[in-house]
């Protein structure tokens, strides 16, 4: 187009478009489009201009300037080893580029014309009725359910818009049904952001005042990816369009690169496992337990209560089977429930059991937990059992959260080789390294006598800093680039390291940040694990950081 880019990025113009050859340079397909007005920067500030009638159907750049732009485009794919995505200007005949990133949706190319190609944005409602923290990508639209409280969720159906103050693992049910999620409270490491992130869904939280200014049976859009909730709905062909966009995501596993540290994947819901197993991935870093648990929808110990233990076993390996299954030979480390009080208090029977607790995100949780009282833990050591052992699938891990002290770690240990689970090379065990104890006294933790840490950024963060993780009220002091805990991440990476055992990081940090991502591997992290959508990304950033620390490894030779 004439002018600046902001035109096509607001879909207020059609571009002219053109398709290349990659191996001859040869233009195949040319398709001018008409412009009738152009952005332009002029004493200091951009203005619109109107085209004149002679200008609006030119072609833009000439043939042999598009030419010179997919040179560029080769040596730039050359020289960062993967396809990319490349914006660039034409200022007095010169080309200049602007921007460039790897291409992670590469697929099969849409037959569709460069008409039917109008930006999607450009088809959105235009009425924003609320803004929050976009919490995972993507854009729909559907009816409004209003959600007060876990004895309602049955009042979700397919397609619907689940709005809510806030989830937890008993809304996952209604959650699946759901094709996007509001909240009011809660920040991108929520549950409801996890999950949603987890169902592919977009997601806006943090949304304050949507319970009062939503209603239900009111069609809104939800734009995941900035945060916005719009009034109205979209076309069929804007629908048409989004699900084109999806489809095309397909990772090109042959094309990437070999990189030295390890990429996993962060999962909870056994519904998608096949397809996220075709992932470029070299297992899953964390699997949660409490989504599975919640699934099951009984209290474990109402299980037992009832003598009926055999019955939670049962539906939890299960489960555990289905992942293994998939990803095997690659290791799948389980982290054992690391559930609240007040959500353990929701599923059948649960209220007999939990006590109530004033906070319970310092409460009884954790290993604590497991040592007070083994039983629950004990069945799901024996789910572990039964899949290791009777179905064969030596790839399942286990991974213990939330340990205060190394006496409590030495506890927790002993319990698992009670009932026959020993260390070894195809049984690993792992801990769990987010409250600051971990990280000051982590050589004391890793004396105990465990395989590997994992860093969880997320809680690791909230209580270096003191900010509440689910507060949206005070969601901007939460950063996981804060000094403190740079330092945090650095001082276990180095001292894992030296001790000579791995260590992994799950939180949601190196799924949003690409400059984190490069300290990690800088620092010389083992493995990173990250949500199913940012694989290709994270990846190239490991590749492109692992290459510039050879390079500078050999400046300094």
């Amino acid at each position: 187009i004439y002018g600046l880019g902001e035109l096509i990025v607001q879909g207020a113009v059609t571009p002219d478009h053109f398709e290349v050859d990659k191996a001859t340079l040869k233009i195949k397909t040319k398709t001018v489009g008409n412009q009738e007005k152009a952005m332009i920067w002029r004493h200091g500030e951009t203005v619109i201009e109107k085209l004149t009638s002679t200008s609006r159907d030119r072609q833009k750049v000439t043939d042999s300037e598009v030419v010179a732009i997919a040179k560029l485009g080769l040596q730039l794919e050359k020289h960062y080893y993967f396809p990319q995505d490349i914006e660039w200007a034409i200022e007095n005949k010169e080309v200049f580029i602007t921007q460039t990133r790897p291409i992670t949706t590469l697929g099969s190319a849409s037959k569709h014309t460069n008409t039917q190609r109008v930006s999607l944005e450009a088809q959105l409602p235009k009425t924003v009725l609320l803004t929050g923290d976009p919490a995972s990508p993507g854009i729909a639209c559907g009816p409004v359910q209003i959600i007060k409280g876990v004895s309602e969720i049955g009042k979700v159906h397919s397609g619907d818009v689940l709005v809510a103050a806030q989830t937890n693992p008993d809304y996952v049910p209604a959650m699946r049904k759901a094709v996007a999620i509001i909240t009011e409270t809660g920040g991108r490491t929520s549950h409801a952001a996890i999950v949603s992130r987890e169902l592919g869904i977009p997601a806006v939280v943090g949304a304050r005042g949507a319970l009062k200014k939503l209603t239900n049976g009111q069609v809104v859009t939800v734009h995941g990816s900035k945060g916005e909730i719009l009034k109205g709905g979209m076309s069929k062909g804007a629908l048409l369009q989004n699900e084109l966009k999806s489809e095309q995501k397909v990772i090109p596993i042959d094309k990437l690169p070999r990189i030295a540290t390890r990429l996993y994947v962060n999962l909870a819901e056994p519904d998608k496992v096949e397809e996220v197993a075709k992932l470029p991935v070299d297992g899953v870093g964390l699997l949660r337990a409490e989504f599975m648990i919640a699934g099951i929808g009984t209290h474990p110990k109402k299980f037992i209560h009832d003598k009926k233990q055999h019955l939670f076993v049962d539906k939890l390996s299960e489960n555990l089977k289905t992942f293994c299954e998939a990803f095997h030979p690659r290791p799948v480390v389980y982290r054992a429930t690391d559930f609240r009080t007040n959500e353990y208090r929701n599923l059948i029977g649960g209220k007999e059991f939990e006590p109530e607790e004033a906070n319970p995100m310092l409460g009884y949780r954790g290993a604590f937990r497991y040592i007070s009282d083994p039983a629950v833990f004990k069945l799901e050591l024996a789910a572990i059992k039964r899949v290791r052992n009777q179905h064969n699938l030596r790839n399942l891990w286990l991974m213990i959260p939330f340990v205060h002290t190394p006496e409590e770690m030495i506890q927790v240990k002993k319990i698992v080789v009670s009932v026959g689970l020993n260390r070894g090379s195809s049984f690993k065990l792992w801990m769990m390294c987010e409250l600051p104890a971990n990280v000051i006294l982590l050589d004391q933790f890793i004396d105990t006598g465990i395989d590997g840490i994992s860093i969880g950024s997320n809680d690791l963060t909230m209580l270096i800093l003191g900010v509440d993780r689910d507060n949206s009220e005070v969601a901007g002091v939460f950063n996981e680039r804060n000094p403190a805990v740079l330092w945090a991440l650095e001082g276990g990476i180095t001292t894992c390291r030296k001790r000579g055992v791995t260590v992994s990081i799950c939180g949601q940090a190196p799924s949003d940040y690409p400059e984190l991502v490069e300290k990690l591997v800088d620092w010389g992290i083992t493995s990173v694990s990250v949500n199913r959508d940012v694989v290709a990304q994270v990846h190239e950033t490991i590749h492109a950081a692992e290459l510039k620390l050879l390079a500078n490894k050999g400046k300094k030779r």
